[in-house]
This record gives structure tokens, sequence and C-alpha cells, in this order.
């Protein structure tokens, strides 16, 4: 293991391809597994429930796999988190181990998270997510893809966030937000359509009105959810106004309000 600083711990035990690089004065527990071609930085920690793919970055001084945040955990009641690949997490991120769920604590591909972004036990994150500073998701949270979580934001344990939904700074997120939004505010509320967002994406103009159609139904209706739901069946015709109508079915929470 050449790329391994001399005073980096790889304790007995733990898993490394031999592509891996480990920096000054990181650990890595019994138990870990790190994928190929995986760059672990300066003082980083990864605890034993890891499991790594290939070509993930961590930063300098940033835990993943670390005991969950609840005054219920026990070490036996342990989960692992499972990470897939080429993820960036930068300096002093800080992902909690499972300990509720069988799967534990799951995180997809292509996420950037950055510096001091703090997520509980058992997410489950999607792909090409982009998680900005020092915003705080609990656990339990399920986030699609494509979304952006801007600094600072703060989300309640059990919230769903759909695919291409963006997060204002600061915001307080208490309800699941639906795709292809923006939401704001403290609470959150929607204000509108992630229209940078999808243009970016590559999504069409006819996409991105019908995604309006459906969402004006939903909520310029004067119409409550169950209401808007029954006058949009049998009228859904694109994957993505039927990505909307399923995941407000599926709400448990709750889906946020329009301002």
């Amino acid at each position: 293991m050449s790329n391994i600083h001399p005073t980096a711990i790889i304790e007995e035990g733990a898993q490394l391809d031999p592509s891996v690089s480990v920096g000054p004065f990181s650990i890595i527990e019994s138990g870990a597994v790190i994928g190929p071609d995986c760059i672990i930085e300066s003082s980083v920690r990864i605890y034993s429930p890891v499991r790594m793919g290939a070509g993930n970055r961590v930063c300098h001084g940033a835990a993943l796999g670390c005991e969950p945040q609840d005054l219920g955990y026990t070490p036996e009641k342990s989960k692992p988190i499972t990470i897939g690949n080429h993820n960036h997490f930068k300096e002093n991120v800080n992902i909690s181990r499972g300990v509720k769920t069988g799967e534990g604590t799951v995180i997809g591909d292509n996420n950037y998270f950055m510096c001091g972004f703090h997520a509980g036990h058992d997410i489950r994150f999607g792909n090409r997510n982009i998680l900005g500073p020092n915003s705080t998701i609990a656990g339990h949270v399920v986030l699609g893809d494509h979304a952006f979580i801007s600094g600072l934001v703060a989300i309640h344990q059990f919230v769903n966030i759909g695919d291409y939904a963006m997060l204002g700074g600061c915001s307080k997120v208490t309800k699941d937000i639906p795709p292809y939004t923006t939401a704001d505010g403290n609470p959150a509320r929607i204000v509108g359509l992630n229209n940078v967002g999808l243009r970016r994406a590559g999504f069409s103009a006819t996409a991105r009105k019908a995604i309006k159609k459906t969402y004006q139904t939903i909520y310029h209706s004067n119409l409550n959810i169950s209401q808007a739901l029954a006058v949009l069946e049998g009228n859904i015709y694109s994957e993505e106004e039927e990505r909307i109508a399923a995941f407000f079915l599926n709400s448990e929470r709750g889906v946020t309000a329009h301002k």
C-alpha cells in the first residue's frame, strides 16, 4: 500500500483496494471497505460500517459512518452505510451510519457534499445531488436525483425531497418537497418551478410546459390536493406528470404548500 501516508492508521480487517490513497492522520477502522481509485485525504475518519464504491474523494476532516446522534443508539444496533461511486465529500462532512433500517444509510453516485454538511442515520440519497455548506438533514430523509440543497438548509426527519427540486438558502423544511419545484423560507414554501435546473438538465419546452400545467392544477385551481389529483387522473401524458402525481399520492408527511 504505497499510497498510504505513514501517519495514517489502517486497522487490521479494513479492506482497501490497492489503488486507494490515504492522507496523513486519517483512520480507517476494521470492517470498512474502500473501492478502487478512492482518495482519502488528511484527518479523515472512516468508521467500520462504511462500504464505499469506486472513485470517491473524501476531504480533510470528514467523518463517514460515525455513530448516529440518537439517544437510543447502542453498538449492537449498528447498521451499514453504503456509498456508491464518484461522490465528493468536502471538508468536515459528517454522515451517520444506519441504526433503524436493515439497509442503513444509503448514498448513490456522483453526489457533491459541500463543507460542514451533516446527514443523520438511515437517509437514502439518489444520484447527482448537490448539498450546500453547513446544511443539516435529519434521519430517514429520502432525497431523489439532481436536487440542489443550498447552504444552511435544515430538513426535518422523514421528509421526502423529489427529483430536480431546489431549496433556497437557510430554508426550514418540515414537509415533503415535490419534484421540479423551488422551495424557500422558514418554514419553507413552494415559490415556483426549478426552471433554471430543468433547462440545464435538458428538459424540453414541452416537458416544462406539462410540469407547469400539472402544478397549476394542484396549487392554483382552488381545489384541495385530492380534488386536484382527481382532475389530473386520466389527463396525464408524460413521465414528469406521472412522477408528480405519484409523489403527492405517496406522501406520508404531507407536501409543502405554495407560497
